[in-house]
C-alpha cells in the first residue's frame, strides 16, 4: 500500500509521525515524505535558498533511513496559502502520489503553515478524484478519495493550548531509535530552534512529547492521529488496520 506523509515543513513528519511511517515501511508499504515548504525561513545564518537547498538534503537523507522518498512541494515558508492556485498544485501533487493513505498536518495547530496544510490537504484529497478538476499535470485523477488521517498537533495541543484527543495511538516504541535517528538528520535546525523556539535540544523535546502521547494511552512512547470521515470521505480504519499490533493498550 503506499502512504504519503504531507506536511508542511522539512521534520514535522519526523517530529509527529516518524515512528508509525517507519513501522509502517517495516511491514512493507511504500511511503513518500513531503513538506510543501522546503524551510526557507529556517536559519539566522544562511540564506533562504541556500538553508531551503540544505534541508531538503537533510530530509532526503532523513526519508531513506526507513525506505522512503522525499517531494518538496514547491512552496516557501509563511507563504502556504489555502486558494485555488495552490489547492490545484497540490492536487495534482496527490495525483501524482497515487497513495491509497494521506497523513497531514492537525487543523488547529500553533503555526499558519500548518494549518493551511491542513485544509490544503483536506481538500485536494477530495479533488484528486474529479476529472474536470484541472491540475496542468499528466497525472490521472484518483480511482477514489484516499484515507485521509490528521496527526496530532505539536505538544498535543491546538491553536488555543488545548489537549487534543487523537482517535487512536501508535505505540512507536519498537521504532523510536530509529524516528530519533531520522530527525538527527534534520541538524540545521538545532541553531534555528534555539534562537527562535527556545528548544535547546529539539531531539530531547520530541522524546517528551512522543512520551506525553504515550502515556494517555497506556504505552511508553506514542503518537496520535485522527481519521477524517466526514461525507464523502472514507469512513474505513484503513491505517487502524495496518498498524493494530501496535495501537496503544486501549485502542486494540
Amino acid at each position: 500500500m503506499r502512504i504519503a506523509s504531507i506536511h508542511a515543513h522539512p521534520d514535522d513528519a519526523e517530529i509527529l509521525a516518524g515512528g508509525a511511517l517507519a513501522l509502517l515501511s517495516e511491514l512493507g508499504h511504500e511511503v513518500v515524505i513531503v513538506s510543501l515548504s522546503a524551510g526557507d525561513c529556517g536559519s539566522t545564518v544562511h540564506g533562504p535558498d541556500e538553508i531551503a537547498a540544505m534541508r531538503k538534503a537533510e530530509a532526503t537523507e532523513s526519508a531513506a533511513l526507513i525506505g522512503a522518498d522525499y517531494r518538496w512541494g514547491g512552496f516557501r515558508d509563511l507563504a502556504i496559502f489555502s486558494d485555488d492556485p495552490s489547492r490545484r498544485a497540490v492536487t495534482g501533487l496527490l495525483r501524482e502520489l497515487r497513495a491509497e493513505i494521506v497523513l497531514t498536518a492537525a487543523p488547529s495547530d500553533y503555526l499558519s503553515d500548518h494549518e493551511a496544510t491542513s485544509q490544503l490537504v483536506r481538500d485536494a484529497c477530495f479533488a484528486s478524484s474529479i476529472p474536470n478538476y484541472a491540475t496542468g499535470t499528466a497525472s490521472p485523477p484518483l480511482r477514489a478519495i484516499p484515507h485521509l488521517y490528521f496527526m496530532d498537533p505539536i505538544d498535543g495541543r491546538d491553536r488555543s493550548g488545548n489537549l487534543t484527543v487523537p482517535d487512536f495511538t501508535v505505540n512507536v516504541a519498537s521504532a523510536f531509535e530509529t524516528k530519533r535517528a531520522m530527525l538527527a538528520k534534520h541538524r540545521s535546525q538545532r541553531k534555528w530552534l534555539r534562537e527562535q523556539h527556545g528548544m535547546d535540544d529539539y531531539i530531547l523535546q520530541m522524546e517528551r512529547w512522543t512520551r506525553a502521547c504515550g502515556s494517555r494511552a497506556g504505552v511508553a512512547l506514542g503518537e496520535g492521529f485522527r481519521q477524517y470521515r466526514v461525507h464523502p470521505y472514507p469512513n474505513e480504519p484503513l491505517l487502524q488496520n495496518l498498524l493494530s499490533a501496535y495501537l496503544g493498550n486501549a485502542e486494540r
